[in-house]
């Protein structure tokens, strides 16, 4: 089995101090890569530094120590490092996917690295498959498919809203508010159901279920119990609503883009407080 040295390049990077370089502003100019968790390890985006060339583009780093140690990522731009970030340069031509792999397979060493063990001298020791071992599922897996998702739906600011018009209202007044269904996790079943719960997160999405749908899409649903109370969501299909979950069907045409304003206005507007029929919405 080869050694990441038998497919990359190691070296250290550049090991240049944030506080010495010219921030620009987010995508422009130079990543600087770090040893952070998440963000593609990129803490800023710096102007090139004279006599300094940049990393080139589809090489993979690595921090080599601290609570992130061995978190590789795949950079797909001209780069600098910060200090404990080591360079993988592959030896020769990877694709994506492949590149991708290989860093998945580094990060699953992380284990070895308790109790502030460092990889600077072991990180090129770390066994890797071959190029022609690789699962048949690393080049048939679209990696670009959510390419672009996160660019903004309209490139022009939206008018300002005229909000010295706004009035109250009763959250009573403009939805009919039901009552989500207790289900214990014995009578779950899987399926292909939205089971929306009390969480803060994923929609309020626990799970599937097979239990038939008891609620349509196109309503909201607020949590008035647990960690996420108050959390409004936007239902896009038929659901279930647990006992910790009001159901609210509007009493006016209400679209997607409407749906999520309002959930956003009752986020902010403190409604820990709101219970069926009860609470004010600014609309």
């Amino acid at each position: 089995m080869p050694r990441v040295s038998d497919l990359f390049n190691v070296g250290y990077g550049h090991s240049l101090e944030l506080n010495r370089l010219t921030r620009t502003k987010s995508g422009q100019g130079i990543a600087f890569v770090s040893r952070q968790m998440g963000g593609n390890g990129i803490s800023a985006w710096v102007m090139e530094v004279e006599g300094v060339p940049p990393a080139p583009a589809g090489e993979l780093t690595c921090a080599l120590n601290g609570n992130g140690v061995l978190t590789t990522y795949l950079q797909e731009q001209p780069y600098y490092t910060a200090f404990h970030v080591a360079r993988l340069a592959p030896k020769t031509p990877m694709t994506k996917p492949q590149l991708l792999f290989y860093a998945m397979c580094i990060k699953a060493n992380a284990y070895r690295y308790s109790y502030g063990r460092q990889a600077n001298r072991s990180l090129k020791d770390l066994d890797l498959p071959t190029l022609d071992a690789l699962p048949d599922y690393v080049e048939t897996t679209d990696v670009d498919r959510f390419a672009g998702r996160d660019a903004p739906v309209a490139t022009t600011p939206p008018p300002p809203l005229k909000t010295a018009a706004w009035r109250p209202f009763k959250l009573g007044k403009l939805f009919s508010i039901k009552k989500g269904k207790r289900l214990t996790k014995a009578d779950m079943l899987l399926g292909e159901t939205a089971f929306i719960s009390a969480l803060d997160w994923n929609n309020g999405l626990r799970q599937r279920i097979a239990q038939k749908p008891r609620h349509p899409a196109g309503v909201l649903t607020v949590n008035y119990n647990g960690n996420g109370v108050a959390e409004a969501f936007y239902q896009p299909e038929a659901f279930f609503a647990s006992d910790d979950v009001n159901v609210l069907y509007p009493r006016f045409a209400m679209d997607p883009a409407t749906a999520l304003f309002v959930c956003t206005v009752i986020r902010q507007e403190n409604t820990a407080s709101v219970t069926a029929g009860s609470g004010t919405l600014n609309a």
